[in-house]
């Protein structure tokens, strides 16, 4: 039989020669049901593991000639799906759908989805993987996700396309489950990387695929090791600073569809940056990548409404706030910036609630001075004697204001959260409460909770991962967060696909604190808040920055106790990221 397809191949059929008709007439699709002809054999071929060459070559093809015989112009997930989008209110946006079909028909599902962040990769990913099912050219799947994303995963899987899959947590799930979900930190390690090597994957999906952007690193060799027969990469920055990141990411999709390096530097890169023959190198990276934007108009988010809320400190918590400014800088100029994180969480924490100061405080005792011991004592004297959060006294306004509407109240801090709580139920509010420390299903039940009952839910940063709240459409931010990535995932958690009301953003910002300088860095010098903006992490990497953002915003703050002084600096800051952000944007335009 192998060698009859072999020379089928070769000869192409003959339409009067009964043995290949026979061969050729399975029946249609009817429900998840393909016929047992040509299926069979190509999981008779897929059974070889692709052990030579020929082998491969010819799987592939038997898999593209299925493909072409059940009608690609159609795909059979839209059908199939279509009640269940009903029941849980999905509409897969044109692009989506265009997407799928072109990763399948046109790219042999090698692709990355490579679209502007909030335009709904996993939609797509979800879709395509739901095709293939359905076409039963897949069965073995793998998704290798950052850690927390997997219920995230597991959730869009099961809800929108009726796929169930599991999440890894012990060595034999590789072995014993079709369609796994898995951290990528995990699967690289030992045993799991050895039992990973052995298995042959009928399609393999990663998520945040940029962190593969460095061949030399673990990750990216485990990746291009493992055995897939399709493959797709999710990333919303496939380039993020230098244009070899894109030519190893398509290398682990496709071998070969860029050339040699060598040659595809001469050919491409003027500098890491910028790209020569970009209109040659666009229709090679057709072949293997997918880039929706927004600019395209494919997409009508709804609006983001900032409303800036000041807050004047009494004169007490006035007082509190500059001693405890004077210690975060006295502490950082002795110890010459050394283990900043320490001062950056308490500077931040002094905007929020003075509970979260105290108890950062407390922790810091241990190694400090004498004299130091002495001033953190005396503040923690004070601290306890201040009764009022004029913050607080702002957000009861705030949640009168906005009758009947469900809201989101984010805050950094854990201590935060519960005086939050307390003083809302103390003033007649039903709240919930969202953190990292939650389990997936209790997470689950009270995003339904707050769905269907509550009003409130006051949420930690670690509570912007995970799960998706369109049906709210306001969100307060008790206190800001430095890094705008961090802010940009909390205000996605409610502006993304699906989201059918303008977006209500209230921040609340302390009159003569730090707050007011970010506010102003984020608000008015880059204005993040009014669009997302999909390529922030590529222009923090692009300055060199990553996670030290709020290292560079502290290190102005540590070194200029003028407010005028302070803003001037900030300006600067805020200048170069208007600069890379440019950069990064023309670098896209030239190439997608």
């Amino acid at each position: 039989m192998h060698q009859f397809f072999v020379n089928f191949y070769k000869n192409g059929p003959k339409n009067d020669n009964p043995i290949i008709l026979k061969e050729l007439s399975f029946p249609k699709f009817q429900g998840e049901v393909l016929g047992n002809g040509l299926r069979g054999i190509v999981q008779d071929l897929r059974a070889q593991s692709f052990d030579s060459w020929d082998w491969y070559s010819l799987a592939q093809r038997a898999d593209a000639f299925l493909v072409n015989q059940q009608q690609t112009s159609k795909l059979l997930a839209v059908e199939y799906l279509k009640e269940r989008w009903k029941q849980v209110g999905v509409v897969p946006y044109p692009h989506q759908l265009q997407t799928a079909h072109r990763v399948i028909v046109e790219m042999q599902g090698q692709a990355i989805l490579a679209d502007e962040v909030g335009l709904g990769k996993t939609i797509e990913a979800g879709l395509i993987l739901k095709e293939y099912l359905l076409r039963g050219l897949v069965k073995k799947v793998l998704i290798l996700t950052p850690a927390s994303l997997l219920w995230q995963w597991y959730q869009e899987l099961y809800e929108k396309f009726a796929i169930t899959a599991s999440i890894q947590r012990s060595e034999w799930d590789w072995d014993l489950t079709d369609i796994l979900i898995a951290s990528l930190d995990t699967a690289k390690r030992e045993p799991h990387a050895s039992r990973i090597s052995g298995i042959s994957y009928d399609l393999l999906i990663i998520d945040e695929a940029h962190k593969l952007k460095n061949s030399a690193t673990v990750s990216y060799r485990f990746v291009n090791s493992i055995q897939k027969k399709y493959c797709l990469m999710l990333t919303a920055t496939p380039i993020q600073n230098d244009l070899k990141e894109l030519y190893n990411l398509i290398a682990l999709i496709k071998p070969g569809q860029l050339g040699h390096y060598r040659s595809f530097k001469a050919r491409f890169i003027q500098d890491k940056r910028t790209p020569k023959n970009p209109q040659e190198l666009k229709e090679l990276l057709r072949g293997v990548m997918v880039r929706n934007q927004r600019e395209a108009g494919i997409v009508q988010f709804t609006k983001r409404i900032v409303h800036p809320l000041i807050v004047s400190l009494t004169p007490r918590e006035q007082d509190i706030y500059d001693r405890v400014t004077r210690f975060v800088r006295d502490h950082g100029q002795e110890n010459g910036l050394q283990n900043i994180l320490p001062l950056i969480t308490l500077q931040r924490e002094v905007c929020s609630t003075f509970l979260a100061t105290a108890l950062t405080l407390e922790k810091m005792m241990d190694g400090l001075s004498p004299a130091q011991l002495s001033q953190v004592a005396a503040l923690l004297k004070d601290l306890a004697r201040v009764k009022q959060n004029s913050k607080c006294d702002a957000l009861e306004q705030l949640v009168s204001d906005i009758k009947g509407e469900k809201l989101i109240i984010f805050t950094e801090y854990k201590a935060s959260q519960e005086y939050i709580r307390y003083r809302l139920e103390r003033a007649g509010y039903q709240t919930l409460a969202f953190d990292g420390t939650l389990s997936r299903g209790k997470k689950k039940w009270i995003r339904h909770m707050f769905q269907q009952e509550a009003q409130i839910l006051v949420s930690t940063e670690s509570g912007g991962e995970g799960l998706n709240f369109q049906f709210c459409s306001h969100i307060v931010n008790f206190d800001l967060p430095w890094n705008p990535m961090r802010l940009e995932q909390r205000i996605g958690r409610v502006h993304r696909l699906g989201q059918s009301r303008d977006v209500h953003i209230f921040n609340l910002i302390t009159k003569g604190t730090i707050e007011e300088h970010i506010m102003y860095l984020l608000h008015q010098k880059i204005n993040m808040f009014e669009s997302i903006i999909g390529e922030l992490d590529t222009i923090l990497l692009h300055l060199n920055l990553g996670k030290s953002f709020e290292s560079e915003i502290m290190k102005i703050f540590l070194a200029h106790e003028e407010q005028e002084t302070v803003r001037e600096n900030i300006d600067r800051f805020g200048d170069q990221l208007i600069r890379s952000r440019d950069e990064v944007r023309k670098t896209a335009w030239e190439i997608f």
